[in-house]
């Protein structure tokens, strides 16, 4: 059993800019020791060296508290790991057997309630740079989720004074106290939004940054209607968004790390579990999605925005984003030259939606080593997307079914919620277009998208 006495001073170590250790003083290096490194390597106690990643990536100071194997022991620790002249500066502190500090009950229930209100989570170290945003938030507003980490909290938000001048956050900051009603646009979007956040400490009692939460405005003012058509309860879709995104997102960044081995190496088959559960997990965000979708098109008064756009550059984006998945799956997507143009109006973040849909469904249902082709045709006043795939087709007693909600053909077999094509054919009829099938059993499936061609004011 190694002994290890609370209460000392912190053990200070050096890193150099690729991450290797420069020295370490005796305690730091002998833990590091016993964990198979040394002078020269790379730090060798994994949740260390996750961390010490990530101040790479992010370029600033951050803390952690950690629990290492030491042996037959856990051990507690408080670290660290800050950017200086030689790459990273490395203090260790806590050196407690057993579990590790966590924040006071108090903070907790008080960060707990934050969540169960919020539609989107972000944290910040004690200088305000931020140091996690859910990435479900930066999908939908539009914002580069990477981008923003490691960046003051003001790159994101432009904040808003209360009326009189003064401004929540800051004055929490310097009080080092919680914020509620700081509102704030999104730099770069047309999104407004609500902070709240408590304060988190370290272990010694320190500020340490905030864990916050952002409320959307734009959701909040939307007026309720008299008569709401979907079958889910009024604000069902997004209790459950608020209830699963976060916690999901977790899952899969952590089953992610675990699959690529970032804390080192794994058995084979533990590799295969964590990227069975990350694929889980993003079918289950997934689900989320379209129950999100469905309560909001099915609403009396939703509308979309209707602009010009080049259909022919939104096909190429769609197929970009899908491009990782057909690797995997051994679908080539033949897609639109960079020359081809194809003027329509419609939102672009909507017909963006259902061709990532259509292609999405043409590379689940392709064979490996099959195409998916993208065309681009005009059909009077209408401009078209084919998407064409080689699956195993659809009957004409099913082509109907498909556009059901929750309609599918087999539901035994693998796919998504049986939401996709309602909500994709709802949008398109929302733009004043449409969505058709042409299929036959063993000859593949073509999913042509119309919209106007022209600008056409919504009505």
């Amino acid at each position: 059993m190694n002994e290890h006495r609370p209460g000392a001073p912190p053990a200070i170590g050096r890193l150099s800019a690729d991450g290797l250790l420069l020295d370490a003083e005796p305690r730091l290096a002998e833990l590091n020791r016993r964990a198979g490194g040394g002078p020269g390597q790379p730090i060798a106690v994994p949740q260390i060296a996750a961390l010490v990643r990530l101040v790479q990536r992010l370029g600033i100071a951050l803390t952690r508290p950690i629990v290492a194997a030491d042996g037959d022991d856990d051990i507690a620790l408080t670290v660290r790991a800050e950017p200086d002249e030689l790459g990273i500066r490395l203090e260790v502190g806590g050196w407690q057997a057993g579990a590790p500090w966590e924040a006071d009950p108090a903070h907790r229930r008080e960060a707990d309630f934050l969540r169960s209100d919020a539609d989107w989570l972000w944290t910040t170290d004690a200088a305000l740079h931020l140091t996690h945003v859910t990435d479900h938030a930066a999908v939908r507003l539009g914002f580069d989720p990477q981008g923003v980490l490691g960046q003051p909290i003001t790159r994101l938000f432009a904040l808003n004074d209360d009326g009189d001048g003064g401004f929540p956050m800051l004055s929490a900051l310097a009080a080092q106290a919680w914020f509620d009603g700081q509102e704030a646009a999104i730099r770069g979007t047309a999104h407004r939004v609500r902070l709240s956040a408590v304060p988190r400490v370290d272990a010694n009692g320190q500020f340490a940054g905030f864990d916050g939460a952002a409320r959307d405005l734009s959701a909040q003012e939307v007026a309720h209607p008299a008569e709401v058509a979907s079958d889910l309860p009024d604000g069902f879709s997004r209790r459950i968004g608020r209830a699963l995104r976060d916690p999901l997102g977790r899952i899969i960044a952590n089953a992610d790390s675990m699959s690529a081995q970032t804390d080192g190496p794994l058995r084979d088959d533990y590799v295969a579990y964590a990227a069975d559960i990350a694929s889980a997990g993003r079918h289950l965000l997934g689900l989320v999605d379209d129950l999100e979708d469905l309560s909001a098109i099915e609403r009396a008064d939703f509308v979309v925005t209707i602009e010009d756009l080049d259909l022919a550059d939104v096909a190429r984006r769609a197929a970009g984003l899908l491009a990782v998945r057909a690797a995997q799956g051994d679908v080539r997507i033949d897609r639109p030259s960079f020359d081809e143009v194809m003027p329509a109006s419609g939102e672009f973040r909507r017909v963006l939606q259902i061709l990532v849909n259509l292609i999405g469904n043409a590379v689940r249902y392709s064979p490996p080593g099959g195409t998916v082709w993208i065309r681009l045709e005009r059909d009077g006043d209408d401009a078209c997307v084919i998407v064409a795939d080689q699956g195993k087709g659809i009957a004409a007693t099913d082509q109907e079914r498909i556009f059901a909600k929750f309609g599918r053909v087999d539901p035994t077999e693998a796919g998504g919620s049986g939401l996709g094509l309602y909500i994709a054919r709802r949008l398109a009829r929302a733009m004043h277009g449409d969505i058709l099938v042409d299929s036959a059993p063993g000859q593949g499936a073509r999913f042509v998208l119309l919209l106007p061609g022209r600008f056409m004011a919504a009505g």
